[in-house]
């Protein structure tokens, strides 16, 4: 168990800017499903017997957008699951603690990236292959 963790205050008020930030990620996760949802009902390109009516650029271009958007939401997606697995840490006192050197990430980093588990110097000896 590391040496040190977050006041009971602080992790109040993380876990009060995770919320805003899931309850952000769901708006927008919701607006990307309504666009994919609009983008696959109203596209005329889409309608196998409309295929060879339209361009191949235009029906190039909507592929493009759906695939575009299906990254968009992945993404959203895995956001979601990191900040819930970051009010899992909250509730078992793991969150804020560096999971290589067990030092206390600083606030400022944890109000950015609230699903870090990495203090920055060891982020960074990480991506550098040096950890």
């Amino acid at each position: 168990m590391p040496l040190r963790t977050y006041s009971k205050t602080k992790l109040v008020k993380f876990k009060k800017s995770i919320e805003a930030k899931l309850n952000d990620v769901a708006h927008e996760m919701d607006d990307i499903r309504d666009t994919l949802d609009t983008n696959t009902r109203g596209n005329s390109s889409l309608s196998q017997d409309a295929v060879y009516s339209v361009h191949m650029a235009d029906a190039g271009t909507d592929s493009y957008e759906r695939e575009k958007g299906f990254h968009f939401m992945n993404r959203e997606s895995d956001y979601h699951k990191s900040l819930t697995k970051a009010l899992e840490r909250i509730e078992d006192g793991s969150f804020g603690v560096c999971n290589i050197c067990e030092g206390l990430i600083p606030e400022e980093r944890m109000l950015e990236v609230p699903n870090a588990t990495k203090c920055v110097q060891c982020k960074e000896k990480e991506k550098l292959n040096l950890a």
